[in-house]
């Protein structure tokens, strides 16, 4: 059975996310790598860390990145086979990126610490927000958006394009409290605030992207070993400029998560597997193709049984 490897980003963070690792050695192993390029003791982060702590965008995005990375390490120490293919949601690429081989991990770690503190202060604390809205076409989304635009003046954007149904939209608060407004009186079943400070992919983020210009044009990056289809243009990368452009432009641009899962499914693939904490990714992928068999890697019992199930399957 093909599968590929899907890693999850900000936004699949708990408290206690990496419980169900603490006897695994490579798992204590790359958080101690990367808390020594950190400075901060991140095992004690993903063990003890208050829901409020885990939330600090400049926490949770090192964080999200060293806990996908470690599960992955630990999936190839117990024996788990290669993927075919891989893809990160948002954040959750620079973690394929550690897989494919195009990217080490410490300057992965890096290059997010940079990121996530760009991002945390792009936007005054208070003045951006994202909210999620369930039940309304895309179609409608833009509409919502739009006619929130027009009212206020500001910034409300789809964001992440994350199932059938169910979109995230971004922007400063005041717009994005009217586009709730609107997709409500467009028929959405749901739509609310989320707890999330820092108005990721929208415009607001372009000036902290164009900062991060420099970081990435330094940055150390190879050709994947494995193809990676990125989140902003749904396509693999052929160079390292092509990487890093796509990490660029990730940043403002919206997470077109349903469109990479059907390329993937369109590939040939047939298994999905989320690495990293919590099963976000598995609840999202059922909403866009119940077809696509998704298995959780949330616990090294859970990464035992889909190494079984791969094995056991014809090719």
């Amino acid at each position: 059975m093909t599968f590929a490897f899907l890693f999850p980003g900000q936004g699949s963070q708990s408290v206690g996310m990496m419980n169900a690792f603490s006897d695994a050695t490579v798992v204590k192993d790359t958080f101690e790598e990367a808390s020594s390029i950190m400075q901060k003791d991140m095992w004690q982060l993903a063990h003890s860390g208050t829901q409020d702590q885990l939330a600090v965008t400049t926490t949770t995005q090192p964080l999200m990145l060293i806990s996908d990375v470690a599960m992955y390490r630990a999936w190839i120490k117990l024996g788990g086979q290669l993927p075919a293919i891989l893809a990160g949601h948002s954040l959750g690429e620079y973690a394929a990126l550690v897989a494919a081989d195009a990217l080490e991990f410490s300057d992965a770690v890096s290059l997010v610490q940079q990121r996530s503190t760009l991002m945390q202060n792009a936007v005054p604390s208070g003045v951006g927000a994202m909210a999620a809205v369930l039940g309304l076409s895309d179609e409608d989304i833009k509409v919502a958006c739009e006619r929130a635009v027009l009212k206020n003046g500001g910034v409300a954007e789809a964001a992440n394009y994350n199932a059938p149904g169910q979109v995230v939209i971004a922007g400063d608060k005041e717009t994005v409290e009217i586009a709730i407004d609107e997709a409500k009186t467009l028929g959405a079943k749901r739509a609310m605030l989320l707890a999330m400070a820092t108005p990721s992919h929208c415009s607001l983020i372009k000036p902290a992207a164009d900062l991060f210009v420099s970081a990435l044009k330094k940055a150390p990056i190879n050709i994947p070993k494995i193809p990676i289809i990125h989140n902003q243009n749904v396509l693999p990368s052929t160079t390292p400029e092509d990487i890093k452009d796509r990490l660029y432009q990730q940043l403002f641009s919206p997470v077109r998560w349903v469109e990479t899962i059907r390329y993937i499914i369109k590939s040939g693939i047939t298994c999905g597997l989320e690495c990293g904490p919590g099963k976000v990714i598995v609840g999202l992928n059922k909403r866009i193709d119940k077809e696509f068999h998704m298995l959780s890697l949330a616990s090294m019992e859970e990464m035992e049984i889909a190494i079984n199930a791969l094995s056991g399957s014809d090719g």
